[in-house]
This record gives C-alpha cells, structure tokens and sequence, in this order.
C-alpha cells in the first residue's frame, strides 16, 4: 500500500480555504447588500449618476430618506469585498501550485485586489452619504454619490475583468477548467473591459451589470471546478496526461 509523502499532506493542507465557497459568500453579501438597501428604501433604487444637474435635489433626497438603508447596504458591500480579496490570493497560489509559471496568475491576483479594493471603496463612499452631516450639503453628496458610482461601478468591474481573465487563460492553456467555462470567462473579462467605455458613453452601462453578475457566477463555477493538485483525474483527462502510476512503469 503507497504512503503519501508527508511533505505532501502538508502543501495540501496549505493549499488554502476553498474558493467556491469563498465566492458564494462574497456573491452573497453583494447581492444582500443589494436587496437589502432596495427593500429597506421601499423599492426604490440607488440613484443613476447620469441624471443632469436638475437631478442633484432628487438624489440628495434619496440618501436623505433612505439613510438605514444606505448605510446597512454600504456595509453589506464592504464586507463583500473581504471574501474576494481571498479569493484572488487563493486562487493566485492555486494557479502557482499547479505549476502555472506565466502572469496569468499574478494578473488573477493584482484584478481581485483592485476590484476588492474598489468595491471596499464605493462602500465606504455611500456609508459617508448616510452622514447627517454630510447631507445638509447637496453639491457634496452628488459629488459622493458620483464617485461611488464610479469605484464601485466601472473601477470595479474592470478590475475583476481582470481576475476572471486571470483564471480563465491558464485554465484553458493548461486544460485546468473545462474548456467552454474557460472560453466563457474570456468573453465575460472582454465585456469587463469594454465597461470602461461608461466613462465616456452613459449607454455602455448596460455592460456593467452583464459582467459583474455575469464574473460573479463564472467565479463561482471556477471556484468549484479548479484542481487543488496536477494528479487531479479532471484534468488529466482534459490534457491526456498519464495517470502517475503509469509514467513509474
């Protein structure tokens, strides 16, 4: 009967918290974040930044009516983001450990902590628009309020643009994600991408939300179905390398 090699029982053990579940739980406070702040304000939504100057006293409105509602759906994001900065570190290490040596993997990490550090940010801004003293002052929640919109809107879907990229090309260059997951994570990170162009085109904010929950769901297939190991049968079945018993015949 074979002994696993201790050293190996302990890099498995370090192998790091699993990522699907870490992405169900940062999936899960975004969108509570989401659905709490729409039920607790009495379905109504954030508001567009987009609206034109007229617009400032009926956003400035809105925060001040619905400040528990802000404030609870600030913190739920904020905490969100905690759970994705793991993700990216895992998933990083992961990606290491299974002997990806391009930047593939360092670009999966720099994308998570940037959208993780994005989206804390955009939390923090509408947690200061439920600031009494903050709302006295129209000009300066427009201005709060734009910029919560921006980090947590166009800075961050971008950003996780880029850890989804991340996992998805070593993941169909090294046969470690089944191929039609990896292809659509590659479609997923362009639409990420493209979503800059809401900095210059109100329209092309119908990509933010398609990427966003579209990256959200896609990082949690791959969060599940990434090998924690080379020997994993999966992927050798997608890459046709031999079992390792057979390669010692």
């Amino acid at each position: 009967m074979a002994v696993q090699n201790p050293t190996a029982r302990r890099h498995e053990a370090q192998g790091g918290p699993p990522l699907g579940p870490l992405a169900l739980v940062f999936t899960a406070l975004f969108v509570a974040g989401l659905a709490a702040g729409i039920v607790m304000a009495g379905g109504a939504t954030f508001p567009s930044p987009f609206g034109g100057a007229d617009a400032t006293d009926d956003i400035a409105a809105y925060f001040r009516d619905h400040t528990d509602a802000v404030r609870i759906a600030a913190t739920l994001q904020f905490g969100a983001s905690v759970p994705l900065a793991i993700y990216a570190a895992t998933a990083s290490a992961r990606l290491h450990r299974l002997g990806v040596r391009a930047p593939g993997a360092t670009i999966a990490l720099a994308g998570g902590l940037l959208a993780s550090g994005f989206l804390a940010l955009s939390a923090l801004l509408s947690w200061t628009l439920s600031r009494p003293e903050v709302l006295g002052q129209t000009g300066v929640v427009r201005a709060f309020q734009t910029l919560a919109f921006a980090t947590g809107g166009p800075g961050h879907v971008v950003a996780l643009g880029l850890l989804v990229a991340g996992v998805a090309v070593p993941g169909l260059l090294a046969g470690l994600l089944p191929r039609g997951l990896a292809l659509g994570g590659l479609v997923l990170a362009a639409l990420a991408e493209l979503s800059t162009l809401t900095l210059l085109f109100d329209g092309a904010a119908i990509l933010l939300p398609i990427a966003r929950f579209g990256g959200l769901l896609w990082l949690i297939a791959a969060g599940f179905l990434l090998p924690r190991h080379r020997s994993d049968p999966r992927v050798r079945a997608r890459t046709g390398a031999p079992h390792p018993e057979e390669t010692r015949a």
